[in-house]
């Protein structure tokens, strides 16, 4: 199943999910989780399953998409396909029908999509900003307007100019010279249900998404957090935070802002079902998940 499908008063919430699957050894993909922490983890990490036989992290990689009385609104845009990564076998050249079958399972279309929110500029979660016609890089979604971070997408077009970054050539830069995009502040109120919240560390200017008229509904986190071993463990950076320091910083800050609040907390790699409430975990936090 590659969809999911929930509701919130009068929003209803869909799951698209372009691949799980085990990703990264952990103890590569957190520099500060040892040995002993990981085994300690293996009991309460195999429901869910959050990690795989390799001890590689089972991870998501999925767009949520929100549809209000007033937007319908998708929230980063996954791996997308023709993308030249050479360094993820898994993501090269990607040519599947997955995404686009998810958004049709969804009753929607590419056309129906009112704006793009890219909680930060990394290849997962911009990738089907664009899509390859006749050679070139266009906008999947030829009705939205995409939301950058002015910060964050200054940040990327100036490492971009050091050495070509192919996700910002790729999947950023058709959306800015397309004249698609939105230049915002990381607290920027999209309309009076949905607002950005900045979240800075995983990269300069990374935003969360929350949802309700009080922002207490619903929070989508981005990267803020990758995998429950984050929330025992806020203080386990992820190996290509932009500022480890301020991302650890940024995550015990918000998973003490949501524990133990009837905020719906929906996670952006969390294994499936990716979403729950921010509970109290000895020293730490867990995930109590809503089952699907």
């Amino acid at each position: 199943m590659t969809t999911t499908t929930f509701r919130i008063g009068d929003t209803t919430i869909h799951r698209i999910i372009e691949m799980e699957c085990g990703f990264t050894p952990a103890l590569e993909f957190l520099p500060k989780l040892t040995p002993a922490m990981l085994d300690e983890s293996r009991p309460w990490m195999a429901k869910p399953p959050a990690l795989d036989a390799e001890d590689r992290l089972i991870l998501c990689f999925q767009s949520y998409i929100i549809r209000t009385p007033k937007h319908t609104i998708l929230i980063d845009s996954c791996v997308g396909n023709d993308k030249d990564r050479p360094a993820r076998p898994l993501w090269n050249k990607k040519q599947d029908t997955v995404f686009m079958d998810g958004l049709k399972a969804c009753g929607l279309t590419v056309n129906d999509i009112d704006y793009v929110l890219c909680t930060h500029l990394h290849v997962d979660h911009v990738g089907w900003n664009t899509r390859l016609e006749n050679g070139r890089w266009v906008p999947t979604f030829p009705n939205a307007r995409y939301l950058f971070s002015k910060i964050e997408l200054d940040f990327w077009l100036a490492e971009n100019e050091k050495e070509l970054v192919a996700p910002i050539a790729d999947s950023v830069i058709p959306i800015v010279e397309a004249k698609k995009c939105d230049l915002v502040t990381s607290d920027y109120g999209l309309d009076d249900l949905v607002s950005l919240v900045p979240s800075p560390g995983h990269t300069i200017d990374h935003y969360a998404v929350t949802l309700g008229k009080t922002g207490k509904d619903a929070v989508f986190t981005g990267d803020l957090i990758h995998t429950p071993l984050q929330a025992k463990w806020p203080d386990l950076a992820m190996r290509i935070d932009y500022d480890g320091n301020q991302s650890s910083a940024t995550r015990r800050k918000f998973l003490e802002t949501y524990c133990d609040t009837s905020t719906l907390c929906c996670f952006a790699h969390f294994p499936t079902p990716s979403r729950g409430y921010v509970r109290r975990f000895g020293d730490g936090f867990r995930c109590e998940y809503v089952t699907d």
